[in-house]
């Protein structure tokens, strides 16, 4: 009698195929809502990730430059963008958004891509690229040369004059950003005091972050705000 009572209560403990059959679906409806909330999410995450990198990057380039006198110049751009000499914008033969080399003290600086240099990568991330989905104007204290377009472009507004978007800034060895022309294959001319501000800036097609570097050198990392129609910090 005992067992069979037993037996009884582990019958009524569980669960009926119904029960199961709702619990299931039930399952499901969540999933469905919740799915594309965490690859959103995930996607925005990777975004804010990519900004902080390069914010980081350029950070790095600058004190390494004042730390060594040695000229940090990081390249940038889409597949196929090279340094003034032709050479693509890669490492180990592969495209990469960004890439910083050491450059050498300004006496031996060619401002190309040359095997043996140091150098430090941003590979690409799945669902980002260069520009802006969102965005109509730069950031407010963005003064790069460079235009700020946003059909499809390398994403950044650094130029060696007023107008004219080049793929790179360098950071000199007192620590200011600097452009340069690449005329020759070479650095060609190199700008002068505040001639190296800009901005990167990148989208997950939805959200929109810049990453701006004031004529001085400083960094700061910046969001769109679609409520407002302006950026945020």
């Amino acid at each position: 009698m005992r067992g069979r009572a037993d037996l009884g209560v582990r019958w009524r403990a569980g669960f009926s195929l119904i029960e199961l059959v709702v619990v299931v679906a039930i399952l499901g409806v969540l999933a469905a809502v919740a799915v594309p909330n965490i690859v959103e999410w995930s996607r925005h995450q990777r975004l804010r990730g990519a900004a902080r990198s390069i914010n980081d990057l350029l950070v790095l380039a600058r004190s390494d430059a004042i730390r060594t006198g040695r000229r940090q110049i990081v390249f940038f751009g889409l597949p196929g963008a090279t340094d003034p000499s032709g050479a693509a914008i890669a490492n180990n033969g592969s495209w990469v958004p960004v890439l910083r080399v050491d450059d050498d003290v300004p006496t031996a600086s060619n401002c190309q891509i040359d095997a043996g240099e140091g150098r430090e990568v941003l590979a690409p991330v799945e669902g980002l690229s260069w520009g802006v989905s969102a965005a109509t104007v730069r950031v407010p204290t963005d003064g790069g040369y460079g235009l700020f377009d946003p059909s499809p472009w390398d994403g950044g507004t650094f130029g060696s004059a007023v107008g004219i978007t080049v793929h790179w800034v360098m950071f000199s060895p007192d620590g200011l950003p600097v452009t340069f022309n690449g005329a020759g294959g070479v650095c060609g001319v190199v700008g002068g005091l505040g001639s190296g501000g800009g901005g990167f800036y990148l989208t997950d097609g939805e959200r929109d972050y810049a990453v701006v570097v004031s004529p001085i050198g400083g960094v700061r990392v910046h969001r769109w705000d679609r409520g407002t129609g302006a950026w945020s910090s």
